[in-house]
């Protein structure tokens, strides 16, 4: 969510406050491929509680990162996805994760 009491520095620290914290990179890339339903959301995003999940989507969703779709059947269905906004945010991320997959052994030394 924005910065409340002024303008960021520069796009990286926009871009960085929206995907801010552990999960949300995380549930980027678990939307990568297309519409999820939450129960798989939370096993592809491995360790994340069903609360933790919920505020984080809350979030994307607020900042128009990714879209809830909600079908009226029964039982309810929910699927998230992530807008043109989201996908683009993505396609940024790529390249940050192939940098920390050249660089994990070093990461991984250091942090021993």
């Amino acid at each position: 969510m924005a910065k409340i009491g002024g303008p960021y520095a520069c796009g990286l620290d926009a871009a960085a406050d929206v995907i801010d914290g552990k999960w949300k990179p995380r549930i980027l890339w678990a939307l990568h491929y297309g519409p999820v339903r939450f129960g798989e959301l939370r096993r592809k995003v491995a360790g994340v509680s069903e609360k933790m999940l919920i505020q984080q989507l809350r979030e994307l969703e607020h900042d128009g990162i990714v879209h809830r779709e909600i079908y009226r059947e029964v039982p309810p269905k929910v699927e998230y996805s992530l807008t043109d906004l989201g996908q683009s945010l993505n396609e940024a991320l790529l390249p940050l994760g192939d940098w920390g997959e050249k660089h994990m052994a070093h990461i991984v030394a250091v942090r021993g």
